[in-house]
């Protein structure tokens, strides 16, 4: 499950990626094979990999959460 992880809230990623341009027809993030592919995966540094799943950040610049 995809995530969009704000300063003190979680929101689906419809309610953000609608508006993108790099989402997918349905206005979903493109997550292919495991993959961000409107996004980049964090450095382990900065948080990356945490108890809830690897994080990424968007094209937008919003971080996403991928919680298995």
């Amino acid at each position: 499950m995809l995530v969009i992880v704000m300063d003190n809230q979680l929101l689906q990623p419809q309610a953000v990626c609608q508006g993108c341009l790099m989402a997918s027809q349905e206005g979903h993030p493109r997550w292919h094979q495991g993959r961000l592919g409107c996004g980049r995966r964090l450095q382990a540094g900065i948080g990356a990999e945490t108890e809830t799943g690897e994080q990424y950040e968007c094209q937008m610049g919003f971080r996403v959460a991928h919680i298995p």
